[in-house]
């Protein structure tokens, strides 16, 4: 078979060398990959927002089976494109992806349809938002309405802090088109979960659970980033709790879905947080996380090619989806400087770190002389899978320490508060 993949960045990385063990699989070309994908499938450089070039090309190569992975491509209709081009598709049409590409969209639906959320007002008024933060009770949450990186969200906890952020959203244009609405709500306490769940708009299949961790700096914090690293299972996530989710949100959110007149099809992302009344849905993402699908999927035992095909064909329910018992970590190499501004094209040297981990591409490129050099701001992903978390936490750590490049920065803190949690209930 041959296989087409949109997106660049570590998440597509880890999902090519996941559909890469099926043996079906002869050829990977990712659009536009980045140079570490470029060891495991042929990239050519067609962004991947530019959904017109990605359909004259799809049209040309006749793909057997696509994957189209980051928030942008599917929310501008690539899945809808390719469709149209008679190719089969993993990824939900632009009409579900907005449960990630408008947060009023996916607030107004679980207010409608009582699945658990934080309570909220959105506003698409500078003024009356900053109105309503004035008198609102603090600490709270303001989030920009569209697509931004996973840059959108701002944890305020002074009502200066709430002003500033609505300012910079809805006056300065910080989050561009992105930040014209906002929603504000109320401030969630308890323990954040990421689920990520295969779903053909009937059977719903959760894999294994992750804690990201968001926060640039060690103990949480700096500002908020892509994610600096995760750790798979999150002992959070209680056999309970999982329950639960799925019989409060999980299910109800496709059941939604469907009454809405978007089926959902693809990897629906539950950002979630277990309050003292239960799990609650703090955001949904259209699509796998990054850096989540970085320990998510090397615990995947199942063929990943047969599940997003099951997805495809509304087969979901009848496809085992099994997973590892160990657990993982991944550890996230920045650029110095990330989420702010920071240099590209420092040279990378991956000493050892290949042989003691798996090594995700983010941010990487080659310069003139062929050198891997530094091309984003989050740049490698170091995965170690283990029989328990400790030893998964450590092995990453030994492995990024061989990494080098000038400017180099990460969290020294990734699986910290997991281990402490599971030690406690020792």
């Amino acid at each position: 078979m041959k296989l087409l993949v949109v997106g660049g960045g570590g998440r597509e990385h880890a999902i090519i060398r996941k559909l890469k063990e099926n043996p079906r699989v002869v050829e990977i070309v990712c659009l536009p990959g980045n140079a570490g994908i470029a060891m495991d499938a042929k990239c050519l450089n067609i962004k991947a927002t530019d959904i017109d070039a990605i359909a004259e090309f799809a049209a040309q190569y006749r793909p057997d089976f696509a994957v189209v992975a980051p928030d942008d491509p599917l929310a501008l209709g690539c899945v809808d494109r390719l469709h149209a081009l008679g190719i089969p598709c993993f990824g939900p049409d632009a009409r579900a992806a907005r449960i990630e590409a408008s947060k009023v969209f996916a607030k107004d639906l679980m207010k409608k349809y009582g699945i658990p959320t934080a309570a909220y007002e959105a506003f698409d008024d500078a003024d009356a938002a900053l109105a309503y933060v004035r008198e609102a009770t603090i600490p709270l949450v303001v989030k920009a309405d569209g697509l931004a990186l996973g840059k959108g969200v701002t944890i305020c906890m002074t009502q200066g802090e709430a002003e500033a952020a609505v300012r910079a959203a809805m006056i300065d244009g910080a989050f561009g088109a992105s930040g014209a609405r906002v929603v504000i709500e109320e401030y969630l306490e308890g323990p954040e979960v990421s689920v990520l769940a295969f779903t053909d708009g009937h059977a719903v299949k959760p894999m294994v659970s992750s804690m990201d961790h968001k926060r640039a700096g060690d103990g949480d914090t700096g500002l908020n980033t892509g994610g600096m690293g995760t750790i798979a299972p999150n002992p959070c996530y209680t056999p309970a709790v999982a329950e639960r989710c799925m019989r409060e949100i999980f299910l109800p959110t496709v059941e939604a879905m469907n009454a809405e007149g978007c089926p959902f099809k693809g990897c629906l992302y539950f950002g979630l947080m277990v309050t003292k009344d239960g799990p609650k849905v703090i955001e949904y993402n259209c699509r796998f996380g990054d850096p989540e699908t970085q320990v998510v999927l090397p615990l995947l035992k199942s063929d990943l090619l047969t599940v997003m095909m099951a997805v495809e064909g509304e087969t979901l329910a009848e496809t085992p989806v099994e997973f590892s018992d160990g657990a993982a970590c991944c550890v996230m190499l920045a650029s110095g400087g990330y989420p702010g501004k920071y240099e590209k094209g420092k040279v990378i040297d991956l000493g050892k770190a290949p042989e003691m981990a798996e090594i995700f591409h983010s941010g990487t490129a080659r310069n003139g002389a062929g050198e891997l050099v530094t091309a984003g701001g989050r740049v490698l992903g170091v995965c170690r899978t283990a029989a328990d978390l400790r030893t998964a936490v450590d092995g990453a750590y030994a492995a990024a320490a061989e990494v080098k490049w000038d400017g180099m920065m990460l969290r020294h803190d990734i699986g910290a508060r997991a281990l402490k949690i599971l030690e406690a209930g020792r």
